[in-house]
């Protein structure tokens, strides 16, 4: 089982010019590390977990992942950061400030990735950085702020901006949040679990490929259950948390600078996204990215078809090769 480790970046600065005395960063590492002669590893690949996972989200590429397969730890040396503002990372509910906590954007959450590499890892220059949905966000803002960093980058069922029916879900997820009387502008007493489980429904509408709902549960009451089930789950998450996230993904937009990248980019969607339909956000990203490749596969899975990143193992290792 992947066990994490804690580093604390002191006198972290946000985009806002927020300054938070001490930044607690949560990760995982595993795979065969080289050094330079001066100590710093020079093989490592970055995986960036989506929206409501952490470093452990890591598992989810473990059919393709290890000695010998296509992102092979022989080679690799892995790096599973916890994004800010999930997870063991800082964020409002553990680190003791509520709605005190600095808001920040995913600009803020790759300048604390970028810090924990440099300053604590030993890390000057990556092989890559692998990001799946909000992730992809965040490789994307690698490769635009620092591209010179690595060598490739490859953003999973994400895009180069939040809008359309993205940025409507956060907008009405975190109005649904706010307007709750338990919520008292982020100072509460009693977490709205009542907000939080209509969100945590909302967003189930909308995870899987439209085909699944209809054919992969045996009757309506296993329908309704599964519903039901997500609901329960989303009255454990905390509304600060929540809302944070949100608005980090609303600020988004790379659009403008994607001309930057130099890294060489493998952008891989599922044709089937609710999410990140190919059309609006995959084709776009890989005609706006110079040096890009684009691969689309099919999972009823809709945005959850990464669980099926196995059908991506030939072209994820024929990208690797070049490295």
């Amino acid at each position: 089982m992947l066990k994490p480790s804690f580093e604390y970046l002191k006198d972290f600065e946000f985009k806002s010019g927020d300054v938070l005395e001490e930044l607690k960063m949560e990760y995982a590492s595993f795979g065969t590390a080289r050094k330079d002669a001066h100590g710093n590893i020079t093989n490592g690949v970055l995986f960036i977990h989506g929206s409501s996972g952490d470093y452990g989200s890591v598992k989810r590429f473990k059919p393709i992942m290890g000695p010998g397969k296509a992102i092979d730890t022989d080679k690799y040396f892995i790096i599973c950061t916890t994004s800010l503002g999930s997870g063991g990372s800082s964020k409002p509910s553990n680190s003791g400030l509520g709605a005190d906590f600095p808001r920040y954007t995913v600009k803020d959450m790759v300048n604390a990735q970028y810090r924990l590499l440099n300053e604590k890892l030993n890390i000057k220059h990556l092989k890559g950085v692998v990001g799946t949905s909000m992730g992809g966000f965040q490789s994307l803002e690698w490769a635009v702020r620092h591209p010179d960093f690595m060598d490739f980058i490859v953003p999973i069922v994400t895009g180069p901006s939040v809008k359309g029916r993205n940025l409507l879900m956060s907008e009405l997820c975190n109005s649904i949040i706010q307007k709750d009387p338990d919520y008292q502008r982020g100072r509460y007493i009693h977490n709205p679990e009542d907000a939080l489980e209509k969100v945590n429904k909302l967003e189930f509408l909308f995870v899987f490929s439209d085909s699944y709902y209809h054919h992969e549960f045996s009757d309506n009451a296993e329908l309704l259950h599964a519903f039901n089930e997500q609901g329960i789950e989303g009255r454990k998450m905390d509304a600060n948390d929540v809302v944070w996230r949100n608005d980090a993904a609303i600020s988004y937009n790379l659009e403008p600078e994607l001309s930057k990248i130099k890294a060489k980019t493998l952008i891989i969607g599922i044709e089937e996204d609710n999410f990140f339909p190919p059309e609006l956000d995959a084709i776009p990203l890989s005609k706006a990215i110079d040096n890009s490749e684009l691969v689309l596969y099919k999972s009823k899975l809709g945005h959850l078809g990464i669980n099926e990143v196995e059908k991506m193992e030939t072209p994820i290792e024929n990208f690797l090769s070049q490295f």
